[in-house]
């Protein structure tokens, strides 16, 4: 997500990145839990961004100039391309477990984006590899570390491979999260923090908690 945020793009939405207690973007993420062989394979993710920042990405790459929310083949391609190409570095925002193992994730596939009514929609799968125990529940995750972006849990939890597994969703506690924050900052308000200073990970405590299980299989 943010190796869209380019520098000019920054400095024009937000006087400090790091500066920031609460999100600065909002994605809708929709999520899918698929099965294959009666074993967890993959969740695939839906990214929706939220209108304002839609709005940014197409300006600053020079697209839809007239504001008629409609691109040609042309814009969307570049669109796509700069969507879809992620950074070396950067990991996806999706934390899958299962017990205290965090799963190191496949790379994703399955990358693809549309643009319609003026919003970006990115679609993508991580495929889960060989899990130890396939039958014991997995948890996932969506989330920035540095809470930069915002990733809401919206609809329903879909399973597909399987009919007798059920997605139990924990609202994060965000008391708890804002209080760690404040600690975190040793009391310092968060605008305090300078530029050259890293904003404490603390995202995976306002994530949402999906936790996936299923009868025994046979």
């Amino acid at each position: 997500m943010r190796h869209l945020i380019l520098p000019a793009l920054i400095a024009a939405t937000v006087p400090s990145t790091t500066a920031q207690a609460h999100p600065h973007i909002f994605v809708s993420t929709e999520v899918t839990v698929i099965f294959e062989n009666g074993v967890p394979a993959a969740v695939d993710l839906a990214w929706v961004y939220d209108d304002y920042f839609s709005l940014l990405i197409t300006s600053d790459l020079g697209l839809d100039l007239d504001g008629d929310m409609q691109l040609t083949a042309e814009e969307e391609q570049i669109l796509a391309a700069s969507v879809t190409e992620w950074p070396a570095d950067f990991q996806g925002d999706l934390e899958v477990s299962q017990g205290d193992e965090i799963i190191q994730l496949a790379p994703r596939t399955n990358h693809t984006m549309v643009f319609e009514d003026g919003i970006v929609r990115e679609m993508h799968r991580r495929p889960i590899p060989a899990l130890n125990d396939p039958t014991a529940p997995i948890t996932i995750r969506a989330y920035d570390p540095f809470y930069y972006v915002a990733y809401d849990l919206v609809g329903v939890v879909q399973i597909e491979g399987r009919d007798n597994c059920e997605a139990l969703i924990t609202p994060a506690n965000l008391d708890a999260a804002y209080t760690l924050v404040e600690e975190l900052l040793y009391g310092r308000p968060a605008a305090d923090v300078s530029a050259d200073e890293q904003f404490p990970e603390v995202g995976v405590a306002f994530a949402d908690t999906i936790e996936v299980t299923c009868a025994p299989l046979g």
